[in-house]
This record gives C-alpha cells, structure tokens and sequence, in this order.
C-alpha cells in the first residue's frame, strides 16, 4: 500500500512538472524553428533570434522594461524599506490600520488600479509616457516590499535600536548597520518581488503608457494578434535572463559562505602556528 502510495505521488509530481515545463520547453524549442509554424518544427535556424535584434521596436520594449522595472525596483525598495521601518515604531492601532490600507493594492484588482491611474495622471495633466508608468510600477511595488519586510521587523528585537544607541551610534549608523543588516533577507526578497511585477505588468502599463514607450508585455499582446515566431524567441531571452538571475542569487551566498569558511579556516591556522 505505502509503494503504490509513492509510485503515485512520484507519477503526480512528474505530471504536474511536466505541466509547469513542457510549455516553456516548447517556447524554447520553436524559438529556433527555420519556419513560420508554431506547430510543425522545419529545421534548425536562427532567423528569428537575428530578426528580433534588427527589430528597432521589440529592442526599444526591451529597453524600457528593463530601465523602469531596474528603476521602479529601486525606489520601491528604498521607500518600502523606510515605510515599514516608520510603521514598525508606530503605535498598534495605526500600524495595523496602515498594514490594511497597504494589503490594498493587493487584493485590488489590476483593471481597477488601471483606471484609477488613468484618471488620476489625466486629473494632474501628466502626458503619458515614461514617467506615468514608471510611477504607476513604483505605486504597485511599494506595498510588495513592505510586505516583505514587516515580517523580518516584527522578529527583531524591539531594543535593538536603543542598544545601539546606548552604545554610542547615530541614528543613522544604528539604522544603516544594525537594522538594515538584520531584515536584509526580507529587503532582497521583497526587491526581487518588486522587479519581477514590474517585468511582467500588462494591464496597469497598458493603461497608463503612451508616446511609443512599450514594455515587452504591451509588446507581445499586439504580436499575439498574428503569427510572429519572434515572440518565441524573445521569450526565450527573457527566460534565460531570469534563469542566470536565479543562478547568481543562489550561487552568490554560496560562494559568500565558502569565502568566509575558508578565511576563518586560514585564521585558525595562523593562530595554531602562533602558539
């Protein structure tokens, strides 16, 4: 009974992997298809890779998503970090309310949001553009990263910024290198959130953007209305982009901790040659 149980689970996993997987693997395959099919494979070829880097229009796409969610990422992450840092010496009452008001552009809608943005830019009389979108991604970034860090706040020590001050530090040096440290995980965690929704918005970005600035998805959905296998293989870029994104952020902690492991090694060398 407990093999059948497992054969099953280990036959559930591969489908469900599989199911996650075949399609990109698909993307990724016909990425490289001589012919015009997305369906029938015709040979071997970089055609579209070399169309899609002559494409001044899907090159200007990638430019834009890349600058404004690098851009958005960074502000979000900077006011998000202060925010919840702020509301975390707040009173009860008025933390928990604003974590409410923050949990809102969450739960919202995405078309809700759009129109609110819309109306609102058109109320300031902001021609739309670069700097409506950028503005609409850091608004929808904001809350992902305080949400992140409230976590890593609430499990530190309350007196832990008292202590520092107590032992002679700034106010600056008690936030910059005792509390920044200390929620780091919650910041890369909430930053790395906040990249990748800005990276993948369509709706709200279809909404508030004008002027030829188009991101990849606002892209992609007019490509999608006739049969370009471009859109494999610029799929395929942005699916290696992520992939050596998640290779350096794990890869880095590792060789980090290596690093440390083999000075502490050389230093308890040296202090057992001392003596």
């Amino acid at each position: 009974m407990k093999e059948s149980r497992k054969i099953l689970s280990k036959i559930y996993m591969v489908l469900i992997m599989a199911f996650f997987y075949l399609p990109i693997l698909y993307t990724v395959v016909f990425s490289f298809n001589s012919g015009r099919s997305l369906t029938r494979f015709d040979g071997f070829s970089l055609r579209w890779y070399e169309k899609m880097f002559s494409d001044s229009n899907m090159m200007k796409a990638i430019f834009y998503t890349i600058i404004i969610a690098l851009l958005a990422t960074a502000i979000s992450t900077v006011v998000g970090t202060i925010a919840a840092i702020g509301l975390s010496n707040c009173k009860k009452l008025v933390r928990g309310t604003m974590e409410q008001v923050n949990n809102l552009p969450l739960t919202n809608p995405d078309i809700v949001t759009a129109i609110g943005l819309l109306m609102f830019f058109s109320m300031l009389g902001l021609e739309k553009g670069f700097t409506t979108m950028l503005l609409a991604h850091v608004m929808f970034c904001i809350p992902y990263v305080m949400l992140s860090v409230m976590p890593k706040l609430r499990s530190l020590d309350p007196n832990l910024a008292d202590a520092a001050l107590d032992l002679g530090a700034t106010p600056w040096q008690a936030l910059t290198k005792v509390i920044v440290p200390q929620i780091m995980p919650g910041i890369v965690s909430g930053a790395l959130v906040a990249f990748t929704m800005s990276f993948d918005d369509f709706i709200i970005s279809y909404f508030v953007t004008g002027n030829g600035v188009n991101n990849i998805s606002i892209l992609v959905y007019t490509m999608s209305k006739r049969v370009n296998p471009s859109i494999n293989a610029l799929s395929t870029l942005i699916i290696l982009i992520i992939t050596a994104v998640l290779v350096l952020i794990n890869v880095i902690p590792m060789f980090k901790e290596w690093s440390d492991k083999r000075k502490k090694e050389k230093q308890q060398a040296a202090e057992a040659a001392g003596e």
